[in-house]
């Protein structure tokens, strides 16, 4: 199976993607890759509504059937919304990472800058 890298969002180092809004705020998801490295997800804490991240941080947690592993926030910004599917169905973040299985929504301090192109972020982890 191959994995893919929408062109759509920019990404992180650390495996999460920042998918820009038409309405401000910026979708955040962990990537195809991520998910494939995690194996079977089965609980996601996420954060409040309202908390601040800045740029690099951990904004949730992720279990698997492997490892507990940070979601690390691509962008600094405030969360505006959390995929509340998420607690009943975690295995959502391995069956749709880019679209079902976003983890926040955040109002952004800034840009997206200091991020990969899907094209970058594919030859970093290939």
């Amino acid at each position: 199976m191959s994995l893919t890298y929408p062109d759509d969002r920019s990404y992180h180092a650390e495996h999460l993607w920042a998918k820009p809004e038409a309405d401000g705020t910026v979708l955040i998801g962990i990537t195809d890759f991520a998910q494939s490295q995690l194996g079977d997800v089965v609980f996601v804490d996420l954060p409040e509504v309202g908390l601040h991240f800045d740029q690099g941080t951990s904004c949730a947690s992720i279990e698997s059937v492997k490892v507990v592993s940070e979601a690390i926030i691509p962008v600094s910004g405030e969360v505006v919304a959390i995929n509340e599917a998420l607690a009943d169905t975690p295995e959502l973040l391995n069956q749709s990472p880019y679209d079902a299985g976003w983890l926040v929504r955040v109002r952004p301090d800034g840009g997206l800058g200091g991020l990969l192109t899907a094209a970058q972020y594919a030859q970093q982890v290939e």
